[in-house]
């Protein structure tokens, strides 16, 4: 599913026009951003979390020359599925 596809859903579902939920997507999308930037997490209850998770640095291999590199650490988006969205998808 495509944001323009995501987008007319919500209008749908929210009994919205499409502007308002297009609006109302970003606005989401940008809270979720802003506060994984500053290393916060947004938990929903029964849906899921949305946290920054510590990724070490690795070995890795240069995929065009086979020679060794070395990965630096970084910070990395994590979504964890909670056990209402687990169940919806199982069943």
């Amino acid at each position: 599913m495509t944001k323009s596809e995501f987008v007319d859903h919500v209008a749908r579902k929210g009994d919205l026009d499409k502007k308002d939920a297009a609006q109302a997507v970003d606005a989401v999308l940008a809270v979720i951003e802003e506060t994984l930037a500053r290393g916060g997490e947004i938990s929903f209850s029964g849906f899921g979390k949305f946290h920054v998770a510590d990724r070490g640095a690795r070995d890795g291999v240069h995929p065009r020359t086979g020679e060794p590199i070395q990965i630096a650490a970084s910070r990395v988006p994590r979504f964890t599925a909670g056990s209402g969205l687990k169940k919806a998808v199982k069943g």
